[in-house]
């Protein structure tokens, strides 16, 4: 090999070297879309809140520093995942669901206007055509989030879940927005959609009895994300969506770290 040629493969073997590799996320802007778990988190009124007991805590004999803790928690409270087995039999489990329907570029549906005049308001496909008016189609494969503002009012129990009761007969006294099932049916017919969360307890509105956008988007192995913190801090389009959540085997759900890129 000539000295001019071999000064070129050497150049160009060290460029190859001193590349970065491309990232396999967009650049952009990181925004937590995740409340922290602690004694303020807000559950369901028939389950127990998250509890955490210190096991360890202080300097050793060997004179380093080291804490340990034990925490306790249901799968469905504070900022997490509904499986679509939580509703639809023989659908995914938590461990089940594909990383792919837990990635994908967001869109943010804000309906803080109607839900504030109606706590108890359903989102409807006419919210999404309206969106889709600004924005043009859903994108496929999209995961959707529903702003309906009652993320403001965490973590007051009474004022974002409509009581701050508890037990069994405190579910009839429940009040905030959610999806209309008729709304869940399109999204899944009509869009193809990966999955879909909102700053709410559930993705059934709080007066709901049978559950119906539960059952029509587990039916269809589609998940939800509840109790999704921040999206006032997101545009309505244009970020990617990274929620993964604490891989139960079998779980019909479970605590959920969320994120946002905003690029």
């Amino acid at each position: 090999m000539s000295e001019p040629l071999r000064a070129a493969v050497l150049f160009a073997v060290a460029l190859t070297a001193c590349s970065s590799p491309p990232s396999p996320f967009p650049a952009g802007r990181l925004v937590d879309l995740t409340h922290a778990f602690d004694e303020h988190t807000i559950y369901w009124p028939t389950s127990p809140g998250f509890e955490i007991e210190t096991l360890s805590e202080g300097m050793t004999e060997r004179g380093y520093y080291y804490v340990a803790k034990r925490f306790s928690t249901a799968e469905h409270g504070g900022t997490h995942i509904d499986a679509p087995i939580h509703f639809a039999q023989g659908r995914n489990a938590v461990d089940e669901i594909a990383l792919e329907n837990l990635i994908g570029p967001g869109i943010v549906v804000d309906v803080t206007g109607a839900c504030a005049e109606a706590p108890d308001y359903q989102v409807a496909v006419d919210d999404f055509v309206a969106w889709e008016s600004k924005h043009g189609p859903i994108p496929g494969g999209a995961i959707v989030l529903l702003r309906t503002g009652f993320g403001d009012r965490w973590p007051d129990r009474a004022r974002y879940m409509g009581t701050d009761a508890r037990g069994p007969d405190a579910v009839a006294d429940l009040h905030f927005p959610g999806l209309h099932p008729e709304a869940a049916r399109w999204l899944i017919t009509e869009r193809a959609i990966r999955a879909i969360g909102l700053d709410t307890p559930s993705i059934d509105h709080g007066p709901s009895q049978d559950f119906g956008s539960h059952v029509t988007l587990f039916a269809r192995n589609v998940p939800a994300f509840e109790n999704v913190a921040n999206l006032d801090e997101l545009p309505e389009s244009g970020f990617t969506v990274v929620a993964l959540p604490m891989k139960i085997r079998g779980g019909s759900g479970g605590p959920l770290r969320i994120i946002a890129i905003v690029e």
